[in-house]
């Protein structure tokens, strides 16, 4: 297939926007932000044996490629718009290229999104997407905002990603639940937006929990305290016939998760629960954050050294 017949092949599947005025077909594309908003960008490379196994269904790969930048959008609290997607490609597999851009495409609907232009090579299987979105002036949720005194939240539940990856690596049966978490991130742009205004700092977790609090903490230049016995966690999970100290790695420092960490005043808390019940997704407070700097962690109460390398991109053979 050629490069240009590939580029037709997706661009009839791109959703339209009215303010898309120029899109696929030509050298760059015209686009009309909403008038005094601010545009937020952000961009994702994911190659195969490095973000994903390469028995990875194309539909998951997808998927995933837009999710992850989308989850970047809803730690800043933005609505996404546009999105651009480069893919590098050892065949031109029209088959395998379909399914892509259905599970692509799907998630992209889901937010209402266009795909406005990209590029398309030969070479070892990458996927690099670009989103734009915006957000109201004085609203981003930043990593560097977060104040003493704050709770630490999460969403959803930890671990799930990490421990599919673990059990596909020991090549042991893996529960559909969590090969869903591991393929299928839904990132919480709903949730971002009801705490734009409302949280102090907020970032995604993408690198393991306490890898990406350690960021929070870093940039805001305060301490977090995380406590391990408050991370939630799913059913399926939980199932697992694994050590507490196995489960809580995965949890704490896994990474690939894709929720969302933020801090807000305690005297938000039940705003910040009725927001989430609004958008119908589980928040948890697992920590505050105090003077000082760098990340601690308890244990029923105790301080315990635990894993803060975060997510270490694997290497298969």
């Amino acid at each position: 297939m050629a490069e240009f017949d590939l580029i037709e092949r997706i661009r009839r599947r791109s959703l339209a926007r009215p303010d898309v005025l120029l899109g696929i077909g030509d050298d760059a594309a015209l686009l009309a932000p909403p008038a005094r908003m601010q545009l937020v960008v952000a961009t994702d490379t994911l190659n195969q044996g490095v973000h994903f196994p390469p028995q990875t269904h194309s539909f998951d790969i997808g998927w995933k490629s837009l999710a992850v930048n989308l989850s970047d959008l809803a730690a800043m609290g933005a609505q996404p718009a546009w999105v651009s997607l480069s893919l590098s490609l050892p065949d031109a597999d029209s088959g395998w290229l379909d399914v892509f851009i259905d599970g692509f495409m799907q998630l992209a609907a889901q937010h209402d999104m266009a795909l406005i232009g990209g590029d398309t090579t030969r070479g070892p299987l990458s996927v690099c997407v670009s989103v734009i979105g915006f957000i109201e002036p004085g609203k981003a949720l930043r990593r560097d905002a977060a104040q003493v005194g704050d709770d630490v939240w999460v969403s959803g539940t930890l671990g799930d990603a990490a421990a599919a990856l673990a059990l596909w690596q020991q090549g042991s049966p893996m529960p559909q639940a969590l090969r869903q978490r591991l393929d299928r991130p839904e990132p919480r742009l709903a949730l971002g937006q009801q705490l734009a205004g409302l949280a102090h700092a907020a970032i995604d977790i993408s690198d393991g929990l306490l890898a990406d609090v350690g960021h929070i903490a870093a940039a805001s230049r305060v301490g977090i305290e995380i406590d391990l016995q408050h991370l939630p966690t799913s059913a399926a999970l939980q199932a697992l016939d694994v050590a507490q100290q196995t489960r809580l790695h995965w949890q704490a420092g896994g990474g690939d998760d894709y929720e969302l960490c933020f801090t807000a005043p305690a005297a938000q808390r039940d705003a910040i629960l009725a927001r989430a019940y609004a958008c119908a997704t589980g928040v948890s407070r697992i920590g505050r954050v105090r003077a000082g700097a760098g990340v601690s962690a308890l244990l029923s109460g105790q301080p315990v050294q635990a894993n803060r390398s975060g997510f270490q991109h694997f290497v298969l053979d």
